[in-house]
C-alpha cells in the first residue's frame, strides 16, 4: 500500500501520461453502494448491537454485578441488556441507511428488530417443544416465555425506533465520499479463478480469528456443556476485543487484495468475510458434539445445534460489522490519498 501511494503520487509527466491501473482505476465505483441497502444496513446495526450488548454484559460479568455462578443469570442479564441497549441498533442502522440515500427507513427499522430475535424465538421454540414432548426440566415456563415477549414489545422494539428517530432527527446524512460515483457501472474483470478465490478469502477470513478466540472456546464449551464454571471474563473481555481486531486485519488485508484486482463489489464481500468467523464457530461445534461431547439423541441435539446457532449468528452478525465498518474506513482512507479525476 505503501508503494501504490508513492506511485500513484507522483507528479512526473510520465506519471501524468500513465493509464490508472489497480485499485485506483476503480475509484469511480467503488462507494456504489450494495444491492439491498436495507437489508444491509439492518445487519450492520444488529451486530453493532451486538457488539455493545457484549461488551456491557461482560463488563458488568466482571466486576460481579452479574452472578457468574447462579444458573440463568448471565442469560437474564443478556436479555435485558440487549432490550436496553435496542436504540443503537435502530440508530446505527438508520444512520448508513440514511448515508446511502434510502427513504424507505421505517422498513430498516422492522429488519433490525427482527433480524435475530426472530431466528431465536424460532429456535427456543422448537427446543422448548422437544423438551416439553421429552418432559424436561430444561423447558422454559410459559411465565418466562411471557416476560421476554412483553420486553421485546414494550421496551426492545420501542427503543429500536427510538433510534431510528433520532438518527433521522439529529444523525449525520453525509456519507462523505472522497471520490465522485460514475453514473455507469465499470464492468468487473472476468476471472476464471474467481469461484476459488472466494472460497480461499472465505477459509482465510474464517479461520484466521477463530485461532485468536479457540483457546477461550473450549473453555467456554466446557461450561456450557460439560457443567463447568467459567469464571475468566477478564481473559473473555480480552479475547472478545482480540477477535474483533483480528476480524478487521483480516478483512482489509482481503479487501485490498480485491480492489487490486479491480473488483469494486465489496461491501456484502466484507461482511461476510468478516462474519466467517461465525460460521467456523458453528463447524467447530459439531466437531466437539461428535468428538468430545457425549450428548445423543433428539433432546440433546436439539439445545445443542439450537442454542448453537444462535450463538454462532450473533458471532457472524458481530465479526461481520466489524469487518464491514474496518474496510469502509480503509477504503475511505486510500481513496482520500490520491489525486482521482
Amino acid at each position: 500500500l505503501k508503494n501504490d501511494f508513492s506511485r500513484y503520487m507522483e507528479i512526473d509527466e510520465e506519471t501524468v501520461n500513465e493509464e490508472e491501473s489497480g485499485w485506483k482505476l476503480i475509484h469511480g465505483d467503488v462507494f456504489r453502494f450494495p444491492h439491498h441497502t436495507s437489508l444491509f444496513c439492518a445487519a450492520f446495526g444488529a451486530g453493532v448491537h451486538l457488539i455493545a450488548c457484549s461488551f456491557i454484559v461482560l463488563f458488568l460479568a466482571l466486576t460481579g454485578v452479574i452472578s457468574t455462578t447462579k444458573r440463568g443469570s448471565i442469560l437474564s442479564g443478556v436479555v435485558i441488556c440487549y432490550c436496553l441497549t435496542s436504540f443503537i441498533g435502530g440508530y446505527v442502522s438508520t444512520q448508513l441507511y440514511f448515508k446511502m440515500n434510502g427513504k424507505l427507513w421505517v422498513r430498516v427499522l422492522l429488519l433490525n428488530s427482527l433480524l435475530f430475535p426472530f431466528p431465536v424465538v424460532t429456535v427456543f421454540s422448537w427446543v422448548n417443544s422437544v423438551a416439553l414432548a421429552n418432559k424436561s426440566t430444561s423447558a422454559i415456563t410459559v411465565g418466562a416465555g411471557f416476560t421476554v415477549a412483553l420486553l421485546f414489545l414494550f421496551v426492545s422494539f420501542p427503543l429500536t425506533i427510538v433510534g431510528g428517530l433520532m438518527a433521522k432527527n439529529y444523525g449525520n446524512a453525509d456519507f462523505n465520499a472522497p471520490t465522485r460515483t460514475t453514473k455507469v457501472a465499470r464492468e468487473i474483470p472476468f476471472e476464471d479463478s474467481r469461484i476459488l478465490i472466494r472460497i480461499s478469502e472465505f477459509l482465510v477470513a474464517g479461520i484466521l480469528p477463530f485461532t485468536a478466540i479457540y483457546i477461550e472456546l473450549h473453555y467456554i464449551f466446557a461450561s456450557m456443556w460439560g457443567h463447568h464454571i467459567y469464571t475468566l471474563f477478564g481473559v473473555l473481555l480480552f479475547a472478545f476485543v482480540l477477535l474483533l481486531i483480528v476480524t478487521s486485519a483480516v478483512s482489509i488485508s482481503l479487501l485490498y487484495f480485491r480492489l487490486t484486482r479491480e473488483d469494486h463489489q465489496w461491501w456484502w464481500i466484507s461482511f461476510f468475510n468478516g462474519g466467517a468467523t461465525g460460521i467456523t464457530i458453528y463447524l467447530y461445534s459439531l466437531w466437539y458434539y461428535y468428538k468430545v461431547s457425549e450428548m445423543s439423541g433428539l433432546l440433546q441435539g436439539s439445545f445443542f445445534f439450537g442454542y448453537m446457532l444462535i450463538v454462532s449468528l450473533a458471532f457472524f452478525l458481530m465479526a461481520g460489522s466489524s469487518g464491514f465498518y474496518s474496510s469502509l474506513l480503509f477504503v475511505k482512507y486510500i481513496y482520500s490519498r490520491v489525486k482521482c479525476d
